[in-house]
């Protein structure tokens, strides 16, 4: 079953990689009973083929909240070295400029009993949990839905992210001049002395910089782009 709109609004979707197909059904007919959607793909290479077909090279993918259910011991690429790849892609979360970033794609590890050392390890790397076969039902959906809600998060935040690198690059360059010597905590006066314009001329432009990046002051302007 694939998603995804409803009243404009995307669906979250719960993928789902293992090549037993057996397990890929019984997940997806679980999930159905749960009112989630689901994709199932019977490796890991389908599931990164589905990436690499994207236009934007899953750039700005996922569009919706997303989940991965992934089965460690797969033949072929294993659910590790796709966990990898898609760390590298960063979709699973990490460190970015040494901000602890939240998963886009939050992974939950399927795994057998002897994996779960194997499991553990991955959750230390960023993995969002790991569950052991046979599972609880209710206790699986219920850390999907958390996964869920987490990368619900993690899209707004990139899109709010975008929004304001907009809103930076639609800046004059001399507005983007002053700001950068507003959010440094001069006054008027320096930043004037320092671009070799009146403190009049300053104003002007620190007013329209407020105005656009949508700020009432410096401190709430140098906190939106420490986000950015």
């Amino acid at each position: 079953m694939t998603a995804h709109h409803n009243s404009g609004r995307k669906l979250p979707v719960v993928y789902l990689v293992d090549d037993e197909e057996v397990v890929r059904d019984a997940l997806g007919w679980l999930l159905r009973s749960r009112r989630l959607l689901s994709e199932g793909f019977g490796s890991a290479e389908a599931f990164e083929a589905m990436l690499d077909a994207r236009p934007d090279q899953a750039r700005d993918w996922p569009d919706a909240p997303s989940c991965l259910l992934l089965d460690v011991r797969m033949p072929g690429m294993s659910g590790l070295a796709l966990f990898e790849r898609l760390l590298q892609r960063g979709l699973c979360g990490g460190l970015d400029q040494g901000v602890v970033q939240p998963p886009l794609l939050p992974v939950i590890f399927l795994t057998g009993h002897g994996d779960v050392p194997t499991a553990v390890a991955a959750v230390k790397r960023g993995a969002f949990d790991f569950v052991e076969k046979p599972f609880s039902d209710n206790g699986l959906v219920d850390r999907i839905e958390q996964a869920l809600a987490l990368s619900g998060q993690a899209i707004e935040a990139r899109q709010q992210r975008g929004q304001m690198a907009q809103r930076v690059a639609e800046l004059t360059e001399r507005e983007r001049e002053v700001m950068q010597l507003v959010i440094q905590a001069l006054p008027n006066k320096l930043i004037a002395d320092q671009l070799h314009i009146s403190v009049r001329t300053v104003e002007v432009h620190r007013a329209r910089v407020f105005e656009k990046m949508n700020v009432k002051s410096a401190v709430e302007l140098t906190n939106l782009l420490r986000e950015l």
